[in-house]
């Protein structure tokens, strides 16, 4: 398994709208600015088109066909702005469109609805990659603003492109859901890969833990952490939509919506259950240390209780008196040896048997 690396943000949410009203249009990010690229696909139960699209030369909609706008890259204001203006968006809308640390959530209006998101997945290394993502629905149209060109919503295109499935035959509501399930489709395939590491960090436990596994699993709970933030509010966002009176999203979306929630439930589960089989992790690392500690301390306890009796009979014979009867016996020196030896292997004999070695 790859090392997880701690992810420091490089700009501060706080000082970025520090002065700065409501609804002002700026970067939220740690990513250079770079210019937005748009990449539209139309498409009906008979047909579909796909083609980039300049910013300043957006396409009036056309009301028989279903398109999605595919906006990548949000640093770059005056595309934004541009957008927002063409489709009527509130400023308040595309200040949460280019702020990355806005909380996952969605917000009905008159004519659209707006969700913003996380898109977890996996990078070419193994890490975990989590990504600002936005999604609109007018009618008959779905706009998505992504921070780069990796997302999670190849399968979509696919489907749209090769007349997979129902999503051809349906409105922009279905393409909404469609795009929001594979969203959430990838938590599984994160949370995969934190169960991994989960498996691997507890055989390293039993087996060899060093000072090195700690630091794996208070990074691993750091990236945990991290996940549920952005992930656990997403139940409550698909909950709305299965209880909104919105005209944009019809009935029949809504059970494939409850399946998503299900989903969602799962997932919330499962962050909850590798939470604490981390947190139980750390806590067996820390006594499997213990033991090991307890085990020397006990080899130490053994070799000085050998020794004790050993070290007073020298110390009585390293007197310096004359008279001592044993100094003029030429066994003496013999005899305090045979001692020393007869107490040793007597004591291990004894420790032995006593289960202490």
């Amino acid at each position: 398994m790859a090392k997880k690396k701690k992810i420091i943000p490089k700009f501060s949410r706080s000082k970025s709208k520090l002065g700065k009203a409501p609804g002002h249009i700026s970067y939220v990010g740690s990513r250079d600015k770079v210019p937005s690229h748009l990449q539209l696909i139309t498409y009906n139960e008979n047909d579909f088109q796909q083609r980039e699209v300049p910013y300043i030369k957006l396409p009036i909609k056309n009301e028989l066909e279903t398109s999605m706008l595919n906006v990548v890259g949000i640093s770059d204001e005056d595309a934004i702005n541009s957008i927002g203006i063409h489709y009527n968006l509130n400023n308040l809308l595309l200040e949460d469109v280019m702020d990355t640390l806005q909380r996952p959530k969605v917000d009905e209006y008159e004519e659209h609805l707006f969700g913003v998101f996380k898109m977890l997945y996996l990078d070419t290394t193994k890490q975990i990659k989590i990504e600002h993502v936005s999604l609109i629905l007018l009618d008959k149209q779905v706009l998505i603003f992504q921070e780069t060109d990796d997302d999670v919503f190849n399968g979509v295109r696919e489907r749209i492109i090769n007349k997979y499935g129902r999503i051809r035959s349906r409105g922009a509501d279905y393409l909404f859901f469609a795009l929001l399930d594979a969203i959430v489709d990838n938590y599984y395939v994160a949370l995969d890969d934190v169960r991994e590491e989960l498996e691997s960090l507890e055989e390293e436990v039993y087996e060899n833990p060093t000072k090195d596994t700690a630091r794996k699993i208070q990074t691993l709970k750091k990236e945990i952490l991290r996940i549920r933030k952005w992930v656990f509010p997403v139940k409550e966002i698909v909950n709305r939509l299965l209880t909104t009176e919105h005209q944009l999203i019809q009935e029949d979306t809504k059970l494939f919506l409850r399946d998503t929630f299900d989903h969602c439930t799962e997932i919330n589960e499962d962050i909850v259950l590798y939470r604490e089989m981390v947190t139980s992790l750390m806590e067996m690392y820390m006594t499997n240390m213990s033991n090991k500690m307890n085990e020397v301390m006990k080899v130490l306890t053994v070799i000085a209780s050998i020794f004790i009796p050993l070290t007073f009979i020298a110390g009585i014979y390293g007197m310096n008196f004359t008279n001592m009867p044993e100094l003029n016996s030429p066994y003496g020196y013999p005899l305090v040896w045979a001692s020393f030896f007869i107490i040793g292997l007597g004591l291990l004999i004894y420790f032995k048997k006593k289960g202490w070695l």
